[in-house]
Parts: C-alpha cells; sequence; structure tokens
C-alpha cells in the first residue's frame, strides 16, 4: 500500500501548477515509477477528484475506485477565509502548535479540521515554519474547487464506492451516477465531510469490505 502526498502538499516538491489533470499525472508517473500497471484508488475530497479524473481518463489503470465524501463536480464553496487565516497566523511569536490551534478557532471552528490543516505547521531551525506554499494554494484555489470538463468522456464502467458523512451535504447520487453508472453509496453515521477521521473504525470497514 502506498499513502500518496499530492504535489504542494506534506513532503511532495512545490509546483505553481494545481489542477487535476496534472495531479493525475503526478499519480501516473508514481504508478509507472513503482511497476503498477493498475491500482485500487482511493481518495478523499480533493484526492477523490484527482482518483475521479485518473479513473475516467486512464480506465485501464484503475482496478477498484473509493472516493471519500466528493462528487465529479465543480464547488461554489471558497477556501480564501481559511487560506487568509493561515498565512496571517503570526509564525514568529508561537510557541506551541496549541496556540496555533487556538488562534486559528475564530475562522476555522471545526476542529478536525483545525488539526488536519495544522499538520502542515512544522517546528525547524528554532521556530514554526510551513511546509506548504500557502501563496500557491491561494492562487490555484478555483481549480481545486472545480472539476475539468467531462462532456466528451465515457463513463467508468469499473467498480467504485463512495463513501459519504451522514452529516455532509457534498455528494448528491445523481451527479454520480452518469459518470459511474456502477456506484456503490455508503453512508458513515455521526460523521461529516471528515469522516475517515471522525469514524475511522466504520471508514475502514466499508473500504475492506468492498475490496475483499
Amino acid at each position: 500500500m502506498f499513502v500518496l502526498d499530492m504535489r504542494n502538499h506534506g513532503k511532495s516538491p512545490h509546483h505553481s501548477l494545481m489542477d487535476y489533470p496534472s495531479m493525475t499525472a503526478d499519480v501516473l508517473r508514481f504508478m509507472d515509477n513503482q511497476h503498477l500497471s493498475s491500482a485500487h484508488v482511493l481518495g478523499h475530497s480533493m484526492g477523490g477528484k484527482v482518483a475521479m479524473w485518473l479513473a475516467l481518463t486512464q480506465p485501464e489503470r484503475m482496478k477498484k475506485l473509493i472516493v471519500a465524501d466528493i462528487a465529479p463536480k465543480s464547488y461554489n464553496h471558497t477556501f480564501t477565509q481559511t487560506i487568509n487565516a493561515l498565512i496571517n497566523l503570526p509564525l514568529a511569536s508561537l510557541q506551541s502548535r496549541k496556540q496555533a490551534e487556538e488562534w486559528l478557532m475564530k475562522d476555522i471552528p471545526e476542529l478536525t479540521y483545525r488539526q488536519f490543516l495544522l499538520q502542515n505547521l512544522v517546528f525547524a531551525g528554532g521556530k514554526f515554519v510551513w511546509r506548504i506554499n500557502l501563496d500557491i494554494f491561494k492562487r490555484q484555489a478555483a481549480h481545486i474547487v472545480s472539476f475539468p470538463e467531462t462532456e466528451n468522456l465515457p463513463p467508468f464502467h469499473g467498480d467504485a464506492l463512495f463513501v459519504i458523512g451522514d452529516n455532509s451535504n457534498f455528494v448528491n447520487e445523481n451527479e454520480v451516477l452518469p459518470l459511474f453508472p456502477r456506484a456503490l453509496f455508503k453512508q458513515i453515521a455521526n460523521a461529516g465531510h471528515w469522516l475517515h477521521v471522525e469514524q475511522p473504525e466504520l471508514f475502514l470497514a466499508e473500504v475492506e469490505k468492498f475490496l475483499l
């Protein structure tokens, strides 16, 4: 099993372009380097869009597709407030990660989301720094909330599982089935968009059941 950080995430290289064809090409290069002709692919949110674009454009490289709480569509929400909050975090005066979490509480009230974002805050050279380039995220945010045009693409007829948080409104089955006609939909109770963090055991149980 491989767990990939997409470009501009984690320890992966930074790049000024961050759209779904480019990120899908990154995954394909990784698969080629690992001599993987095909693979089961799981992605959450942005990663789920990468996985779906891979399935739609390179179906022969996809075994089973698993998408966590996202649909193949463009959304109207914006990351502007979140990104600006991270940019405005006073890194020079931070004494602890806890202090950073408290500072962000006003603009990012959801605890699990704050903790997820703060995974990118690292202590290096005697101070806190972001290991992601926030300016790139700000410039590329429109690409991230969108989804490429699918009008001329055939549907993916392979096995696909869409795992949805019961308290989330990100996925409408009618927006998925035209492109993924064999899709199964499983809801996770007492979970929102961050379902794999909020209910990890239930989420993993659905994934394992689908892959077996």
